[in-house]
């Protein structure tokens, strides 16, 4: 019931953003006193299973002035990130607490009332090497030290 209530409040809560996103640009754009200041900032995301990571990059784009402009895959070692173009940035602390406020409302919807603080559920993943990334694949096959016939080894790769 309370993850619930935390999704009706998300939702709830975009639409708020919405609304005011459409305010600030539609005064950006009609009135000459004021000035956007645009930016790029790279956010490290807390989200870490598919479904949150796409809220979050569809939350950010719906949101009139901002916009993601890439995505950063995640490794075990790293986290992974949004780059957001930001139309009306105060401020690259302002423009980040803000995605911050975000991801926690998401990740409370998603997770249940600790949000960020509950792992999210384990899942077992059924991966396949040929649709991984390079490094990924690189460090799998390093830690498994089996060479197989069908995939080079490291070195017959840069020859």
């Amino acid at each position: 019931m309370r993850r619930l209530w935390s999704s009706l409040s998300y939702v709830l809560w975009i639409l708020v953003e919405i609304v005011k996103g459409s305010l600030q640009l539609a005064k950006g754009v009609y009135s000459p006193a004021t000035r956007s200041s645009p930016a790029i900032v790279e956010y490290p995301l807390r989200a870490t299973t598919d479904v949150e990571i796409i809220a979050m990059a569809s939350s950010i784009t719906i949101t009139p002035g901002t916009l993601v402009v890439g995505i950063a895959p995640g490794t075990p070692e790293e986290r992974s990130s949004l780059f957001v173009h930001v139309l009306f940035a105060r401020s690259r602390e302002q423009v980040m607490a803000d995605l911050r406020e975000m991801e926690d409302r998401l990740l409370r919807a998603t997770r249940g009332p600790g949000g960020a603080g509950i792992a999210p559920p384990v899942r077992r993943r059924l991966t396949d090497e040929r649709f991984v990334d390079a490094r990924a694949a690189r460090t799998a096959h390093e830690r498994r030290g089996a060479t197989r016939p069908d995939h080079p080894t490291t070195s017959e790769e840069e020859r």
